[in-house]
């Protein structure tokens, strides 16, 4: 899911149902498990979309006895990877099938490739430069100041605050092994941070490659918003 951190309240969406209008396909060890340009996008948390394939569109075979199938491909077997439900409430449900995200090896949307989860269309990141006056203090101790952030507005999350290398202190940074991954910005690396003794996991992250969509955050630093303390313009941020 998203980098730790970049989960937020969002707008509660959950029972939604609606038919998408991309092609997607989905495999499993190298083999066309799906390929549909109707898939149905549903909301079982607030937070983001899940695929349903029409039943007919699934190449793969379904192997299995009720409603909790082995996903089976020539190559391969991802058991428990497939659901139906024909008995939902929602009538397009009952003809679709729920591919297991995290099983499949690889989904596409038209010919680019997903991860973590399908994107919520209603969702929309901007990414503006700012001159606002960023700081940010652990343990009473400055260890991130800049006048030139990029502050990154996320639908129903809190605004990030990206800040160039240059103003964060290198030497309280300490590497960790932690990686975290977002559909709409890519792999995320992490650093601890090391302040009076006290090291505090994992608690700046940074994409170095992250995906087009987001490249005006790549190499930048940003710190948890409710795990620090944030002043933007002198002015303390709640967390």
């Amino acid at each position: 899911m998203a980098g730790m951190g970049e989960t937020g309240q969002g707008l509660d969406k959950r029972g939604r149902v609606e038919r998408g209008r991309k092609r997607v396909r989905a495999y499993l060890a190298g083999e066309l498990v799906a390929d549909t340009t109707r898939p149905l996008l549903v909301w079982e948390n607030p937070y983001y979309p899940a695929y349903y394939i029409p039943v007919e569109d699934v190449r793969a075979s379904l192997v299995g006895d009720g409603d909790v199938l082995d996903v089976v491909v020539e190559r391969a077997k991802a058991a428990g990877a497939a659901r139906r439900y024909p008995d939902s409430p929602h009538p397009e449900l009952r003809e679709a099938v729920r591919l297991d995200f995290a099983a499949m090896d690889e989904w596409l949307e038209e010919d680019e490739p997903i991860y973590v989860h399908p994107r919520d269309p209603y969702s929309r990141i901007d990414t503006l430069a700012s001159s606002r006056h960023v700081r940010v203090e652990i343990d009473g101790v400055t260890v991130a100041e800049s006048r030139s952030p990029r502050i990154l507005f996320e639908t129903g999350l809190p605004p990030r605050y990206y800040l160039p290398l240059s103003d964060v202190r290198l030497d309280l940074l300490r590497p960790s092994e932690t990686r975290t991954h977002c559909p709409y910005k890519g792999t995320a690396g992490y650093w601890s941070v090391e302040v009076n003794g006290r090291l505090h996991e994992d608690l700046v992250w940074i994409y170095r490659t992250p995906l087009p969509e987001s490249q005006k955050i790549a190499g930048l630093a940003c710190f948890y918003n409710e795990k620090v303390d944030l002043f933007v313009d002198g002015e303390h941020e709640a967390s």
